[in-house]
């Protein structure tokens, strides 16, 4: 079979020996069930004739490293029977624009995960609204009446852009901070560009824990990560800031109704991020299923039940 990957563009740049990408595992535990493995990035995607291509690399394993060939091919996106489709916000307009280009791809030809129309719809701090009764209370505006109001109710606010990630641009704000108007008026470009605003959860200081979907299943492993950087918020990957997690019996009972809806609109690789058994956020775009530490810390090969899921996803399209 042969996969491509759109993968995003500082991961090119820093592809081998990359293992806290989750790209990393899933492309090397692929290759070594034999599969044929590609990449590219949504600047390397394009149109002829209304026929979607990429400019793309093939991918090999060597001493449990992966490296790409630097001379660059040419494919059309339907010789592959699969695509996964994992670049990094922000979801501008060109990376809308690459999902559009990929909804010409025959979908009975060449599946696409996470379905990129579905991405396209699904944003992921506004969408979790639809999980309204597991978020903490909230309200999405570019109104800055509207979020004085909600703090005066709730005294303490976390503040979020709508298309960023890694907690880029995300910041607290709480009641009779000097800096109120400066604040609320650098996040909503002065009212101007819509937010999402949240009851800022005390255990938040604990960190956040990632819950794991795939398909219809909530993965019983799964880690907290800390605050990080003298910050409110996790904000840099390493070792020290990902410690191991329980999911429990009751976490699992409240988010697997989440996995089964989201599956069925085309999303089975998805990454909750929970506070004190509150959703903050859904990761769809290119959720990190932190395999090198779950595998730490729970002596599991998380890598190969990702691919084994994936590769049974192309055997029966029917399963999302």
């Amino acid at each position: 079979m042969d996969i491509l990957f759109v993968i995003d563009k500082v991961e090119l740049k820093y592809f081998e020996f990359n293992d806290l990408v989750t790209n990393f595992w899933i492309i090397r535990e692929l290759i070594y069930e034999n599969q044929n493995l590609f990449i590219t990035t949504t600047d390397k995607l394009g149109l002829k004739s209304g026929i979607p291509y990429a400019h793309c690399y093939r991918v090999n394993e060597k001493d449990g490293d992966i490296f790409y060939e630097k001379s660059e091919l040419i494919k059309e996106v339907e010789e592959f029977q699969l695509v996964i489709f994992r670049p990094d916000p922000p979801v501008d307009l060109d990376y809308i624009n690459a999902t559009y280009i990929l909804d010409f791809a025959d979908k009975n030809k060449t599946l696409i995960l996470n379905d990129t129309s579905a991405i396209r719809n699904f944003n992921e701090k506004l969408h979790a609204v639809k999980f309204l009764d597991l978020m903490p209370e909230n309200i999405v505006t570019c109104s800055k009446r509207d979020i004085l109001e909600f703090l005066d109710i709730h005294e303490m606010l976390v503040l979020k852009p709508l298309n960023a990630c890694f907690g880029a641009g995300v910041m607290t704000l709480t009641k009779g901070d000097l800096n109120t108007s400066v604040i609320i008026n650098a996040m909503t470009n002065n009212g101007q560009k819509h937010i999402m605003v949240q009851k800022y959860i005390p255990k938040a200081k604990f960190g956040d824990k990632r819950v794991l979907f795939l398909g219809d299943e909530v993965l019983d492993v799964c880690v907290q990560k800390l605050p990080s950087n003298n910050d409110f918020k996790f904000n840099e990957h390493c070792d020290e800031n990902i410690i191991k997690a329980q999911l429990t019996e009751n976490e699992k009972q409240k988010f697997l109704p989440v996995a089964k809806e989201l599956n069925s609109m085309g999303l089975p690789l998805v990454g909750l991020d929970v506070i004190d058994e509150k959703i903050i956020e859904i990761n769809v775009t290119s959720p990190c299923y932190f395999i090198k530490e779950i595998n730490r810390c729970h002596n599991v090969q998380l890598e190969k039940s990702l691919a084994k899921f994936i590769l049974s996803t192309v055997k029966s399209p029917c399963m999302l």
